[in-house]
């Protein structure tokens, strides 16, 4: 038996046709899509991240050691104007294409130089670079009022629901997304074994499925049950999930089932995140009907982050609820009453004068 021979980039090698120079392209993304798979980057992030590079040097009609930044700057042009591209979107393809060149230059710069005679550039620089585009969507939820009218009406209502099982499925996750500041992945991926009341003074969730930086795999995190969510864990565990199948003691269960059945195993598949969001926009048009269109689930994921600062709630404890990775994105999802600054100025002028007078 004989051992196939395998060649890296490293092994000497000449470029003679165009033939051989397509094949080491092609070499390169697929050490690119290799080295993202070894940082924990799913599928999908591997697979846009590779897209986006092979494009981008498709479009410029060069090799990809040859492009340079006008070849960026005509594209990033193409994907507003032609392609008709959100913000997000062409800052996403840029923030690749930037990536991807990183590690050509990092990796592979000595190896391409001596094969084709070119000194790789970074096509994306601090002028063609396009600015954050998602502060200026700025997802203001309504006031505290108002969503304690919305969660009134709501729960009372439940009793009469035409459906019971999926209006308090529905109710219960918004009411998460409003008190505990989940996102809508996060609680549809969430299990029986999740609940955890064993953990802290009311209870914990383990979020398995949080949103982890640039595509790195989940990121997970403990939430405590606060404001109530101990008491809606409660209710939903002892009244309501085992209406639905006889898996509601298997730890491995949905712990937000749909009505669906898993073909399979006959019992309850997992609820996507289309009914949760049908489910909130219908008791938004319902009972708070100036909010129709508007109010989201990361809306309440907002509203929670603003009442609990509102109340009084430390910074870096919203942030470790959240799940974020930095404070000033948890300072994005603040957003306080207009006398804000005017209360805290006050408050300041009471404290000097109290400091004054003593």
């Amino acid at each position: 038996m004989t051992l196939a021979i395998v060649r890296n980039l490293a092994s000497p090698r000449v470029v003679r046709s165009a033939v051989e120079e397509e094949d080491f392209e092609q070499e390169i993304v697929d050490q690119y899509a290799l080295a993202l798979a070894a940082t924990g980057a799913g599928d999908g992030t591997v697979e846009f991240n590779c897209r986006a590079a092979v494009d981008f040097v498709r479009s410029s009609e060069r090799r990809l050691w040859a492009v340079g930044v006008e070849d960026a700057d005509r594209y990033l042009v193409r994907l507003r104007q032609e392609r008709c591209c959100k913000p997000s979107t062409v800052q996403g393809y840029a923030g690749a294409i930037a990536r991807f060149y990183d590690f050509v230059i990092s990796r592979y710069q000595r190896d391409i130089h001596a094969l084709t005679g070119c000194v790789v550039m970074q096509p994306i620089d601090e002028f063609n670079r396009p600015a954050k585009a998602n502060y200026p969507n700025v997802r203001v939820p309504p006031g505290r009022v108002e969503v304690e009218e919305l969660f009134g009406h709501w729960a009372a209502q439940l009793p009469c629901a035409r459906k019971y099982l999926p209006a308090a499925r529905d109710y219960l996750a918004a009411s998460l997304w409003r008190r505990g500041g989940l996102r809508i992945r996060e609680t549809t991926m969430l299990d029986v074994r999740d609940w955890r009341p064993d953990l802290g003074q009311w209870g914990k969730l383990h979020i398995r499925y949080g949103k982890g930086s640039r595509g790195r795999g989940p990121k997970t995190r403990l939430i405590p049950a606060i404001d109530g969510i101990d008491a809606l864990m409660q209710w939903w565990l002892t009244d309501v999930r085992h209406q639905f199948d006889d898996d509601w003691q298997n730890p491995d269960a949905p712990l937000l089932p749909s009505e669906r059945r898993d073909q399979l195993t006959g019992a309850c598949a997992r609820i996507g995140t289309d009914p949760l969001r049908s489910g909130l926009a219908t008791a938004v048009a319902t009972w708070l009907p100036d909010w129709k269109g508007r109010l989201t689930p990361h809306g309440l994921r907002h509203y929670c982050a603003s009442a609990l600062y509102e109340r009084g709630v430390d910074l870096k404890a919203i942030q470790d609820l959240l799940g974020h990775n930095w404070l000033s994105t948890t300072t994005h999802y603040i957003h306080v009453p207009t006398q804000h600054i005017e209360n805290e100025w006050i408050q300041a002028n009471n404290r000097t004068t109290l400091r004054l007078l003593g």
